[in-house]
């Protein structure tokens, strides 16, 4: 069977609910220019925000004005979305802490070996992650291609989770399969 093969993200689209929330935690709270807007094409009867997440790929947004904002937590139901994990700089995610409790959020940070994660909920009650990797791939190479690598690091040393060890073996074999040496060593 042939596959439908996908090339990335091209954009997420969240139930919101009056457009001034979603402006404000989206644009105000975490930096995404809104950048578009117009009517939900399918129901014209709600709105549709735009968002420029920082790479190239949009975060949207249908708006209601007669939904109000819960910060109640969602269900976590089967085939539900359990968080949007969003890339951040280390520097960012070192001040993501005090800027987000600034605003009144609760945050929780998690040392996960290979990246740092800071989760709160956004006003509706979804989780977001605030995700930071510790490491640069070589140049030409992504973040899969070095966690390709240090997975199979991790599972040939019978380790439960990806280590700094790991990754920093996977980051000289890839850098050594990139350039050849002409030294022995």
């Amino acid at each position: 069977m042939d596959k439908v093969q996908v090339q990335g993200i091209h954009h997420v689209t969240l139930n919101g609910a009056d457009r001034q929330t979603s402006i404000d935690f989206w644009q105000g709270v975490l930096g995404m220019t809104l950048f578009f807007e117009q009517p939900n094409l399918d129901e014209p009867e709600l709105g549709h925000l735009y968002f420029d997440s920082g790479d190239g790929t949009t975060i949207t947004v249908f708006t209601d004005e007669g939904r109000k904002p819960s910060e109640r937590k969602l269900h976590q139901q089967v085939g539900s979305v359990h968080h949007l994990a969003l890339s951040v700089s280390q520097a960012t995610y070192r001040m993501a802490e005090e800027r987000l409790k600034a605003h009144g959020f609760a945050v929780t940070l998690r040392d996960r070996g290979f990246m740092d994660s800071l989760y709160f909920r956004e006003p509706l009650g979804l989780l977001i992650e605030l995700a930071s990797y510790k490491f640069e791939p070589p140049q030409g190479c992504t973040h899969a291609q070095v966690l390709a690598i240090a997975h199979a690091k991790r599972v040939a040393a019978g380790d439960d989770a990806i280590a700094t060890q790991h990754v920093a073996d996977a980051l000289v074999e890839l850098s050594a399969s990139h350039v050849k040496s002409l030294s022995p060593s």
